[in-house]
């Protein structure tokens, strides 16, 4: 699997890629739309990548040869994005509540969730997307359910799926993370703008020091 965005929609069942379904993927440019969203399939966001997905020897080859070259993470032609995603993954259910979500985000210190609707990933919610929903809707809307909302669209890659890439295509969708999922639609890691910060940041320190 290459990378995948999942339209809007209720946190009701699955909203992971149709791939995971063994149903139609459509493909599209990597910055632009093909056609109108819809909302009753996901889109496969990278074309190219996807014929990537069947040549992961190809790809393990060029990662260690960067490797036995000295090269930096950032100076790889292919940076997997296992290298710099997190593993550690905080999870809530579709029923909880708004003023739940942000309790457990802020007990936990963290600024994305990902929603759970009987086990199957339904969303992968973002602090500063919540208060800008809250900020827009009556202090009520704390007690709301999360499955009664609309939430964003997000992108899901594999372990295996090129960060450089990934990074692209979150900057053309206006998405600061990403989620990281298995074969079987397991997730298993979430890649962040952070991560990318950090990623880079270690660049100019290194610079720097020479």
């Amino acid at each position: 699997m290459s990378i995948h965005v999942s339209e809007p929609g209720r946190p009701v069942g699955t909203r992971l890629p149709e791939v995971f379904r063994n149903r139609r993927v459509g493909d599209v440019t990597e910055l632009t739309e093909a056609g109108p969203i819809s909302a009753s399939h996901s889109e496969a966001t990278d074309a190219e990548f996807q014929q990537a997905a069947h040549s992961g020897s190809r790809q393990k080859a060029l990662q260690e040869y960067g490797a036995a070259a000295g090269e930096r993470p950032e100076e790889r032609v292919y940076l997997p994005v296992s290298e710099i995603s997190s593993p550690a993954i905080y999870t809530a259910p579709a029923t909880a509540t708004v003023g739940e979500a942000l309790g457990l985000m802020e007990d936990s210190g963290v600024h994305h969730l990902v929603i759970l609707a009987e086990n199957n990933v339904a969303g992968l919610l973002d602090l500063r997307w919540l208060l800008s929903w809250l900020h827009e809707n009556t202090s009520a809307s704390m007690n709301q359910s999360l499955v009664h909302i609309e939430l964003p669209a997000f992108l899901t890659a594999s372990p295996e799926t090129d960060a450089h890439q990934l990074a692209r295509l979150m900057l053309a969708h206006q998405l600061n993370a990403a989620l990281v999922v298995d074969t079987t639609g397991k997730p298993t890691g979430i890649v962040t703008s952070t991560d990318y910060l950090k990623l880079y940041a270690n660049v100019s320190r290194q610079e720097g020091a020479v």
